[in-house]
């Protein structure tokens, strides 16, 4: 089964083509990074319009690097949410529409589910069960996957995910946007010694994270210090050392309370250095396993939403002629097994 992906949730247009038997057959990705740069974020109606000039050349160039016409596609899948309500739209009528001028089936994907899945696409990919880190944008969450659509929520961010967190206080640190790579770069210049941020919610039980607190820890900091080079630095340097720190706190948890012994890591934040280092020296201790997608893999992509939406489509799904977009669309409202 050959599936065209679509992903147009926020600020990079996505789109891939997947083969079941093949594997990924050709991606390309636009990012919108210096379109929103010069405002510190995200335009939701600049990146809608900047997905309408994109979509349609993009799939043309992905179909032509696949050596496929529309004849040869099996099925569409197409980012329905969560996520900007204007660029998800975007992806959403021209897939459901494309799917119905091509007369193939179209199927809506969950954002978080296809970077959930991500890492079945590499060569080393993980046997199922295992235990799910999810950092990407706007939400941090811990899932105990059994299989494709069998989840359950083991813990979530009450407040600021942990993406938010790094783009917030790289904005305090006058660092522009996007924020997060270039705060853990310039933590990398960093004294661990000078300052020390608090780990939320380390030491209750349970799995849920909280980043907004740790977030005015380092705005209390800037305002408590004179800000040169090395001081940034190690703000900087102290905040990624916290979230990185309770992010594996929670994951050690995670795979002691479920017994597993396989961990993936994936959306944004999982392609974090820092996070990576520790992550893999959490597994050496626990006698674990982590994967992660490749690093093209870990921020918004097509390759994920054609993947997933491959999996849907064998399993039978299939959207009527109607179609929808979710800016919210929890994970727990997806089949849970």
């Amino acid at each position: 089964m050959r599936v065209l992906g679509i992903e147009t949730s926020c600020d990079e247009t996505g789109i891939a083509v997947y083969d079941s038997e093949q594997g990924l057959l050709a991606h390309a990705l636009h990012s919108q990074v210096d379109l929103h740069n010069r405002y510190g974020g995200v335009v939701p109606e600049l990146a809608s319009r900047d997905h309408i000039r994109r979509v349609i050349p993009l799939i043309e160039r992905v179909l032509a690097d696949a050596g496929l016409t529309p004849t040869g596609l099996d099925g569409i899948a197409y980012t329905a949410g969560p996520g900007l309500i204007g660029a998800l739209l975007v992806g959403v009528a021209i897939g459901r529409s494309l799917a119905y001028g091509w007369r193939i089936p179209a199927v809506a994907v969950h954002h978080m589910e296809a970077h959930l899945l991500a890492p079945m696409l590499e060569d080393d990919a993980p046997d199922y069960p295992f235990v799910a880190l999810l950092v990407s944008g706007g939400h941090t969450q811990l899932m105990e996957v059994d299989g494709p659509g069998r989840y359950q929520l083991l813990g979530e961010s009450l407040d600021d995910a942990a993406g938010e967190a790094f783009d917030k206080t790289a904005k305090l640190l006058g660092l522009g946007y996007p924020g997060g790579p270039a705060l853990s770069s310039l933590a990398e210049k960093g004294d661990p010694g000078r300052f020390h941020f608090p780990r939320p919610m380390t030491e209750r039980p349970g799995l849920d994270f909280s980043f907004s607190g740790l977030k005015t820890f380092a705005l209390n900091t800037v305002k408590e210090n004179e800000l040169n080079d090395q001081t940034r630095a190690d703000i900087a340097r102290a905040f990624v050392d916290a979230v990185v720190d309770t992010l594996l706190i929670k994951c050690r948890r995670a795979l002691q309370e479920t017994g597993l012994r396989r961990l993936v890591a994936a959306g944004g934040v999982s392609a974090n250095s820092q996070l990576r280092e520790g992550l893999s020296t959490l597994a050496k201790e626990l006698g674990a396993d982590v994967y992660y997608p490749r690093p093209a893999f870990c921020t918004d992509n097509g390759a994920m939403i054609a993947y997933a939406g491959c999996l849907k489509l064998q399993a039978g799904a299939a959207e009527q002629l109607g179609f929808y977009a979710l800016p919210r669309w929890p994970m727990s409202e997806l089949v849970a097994g």
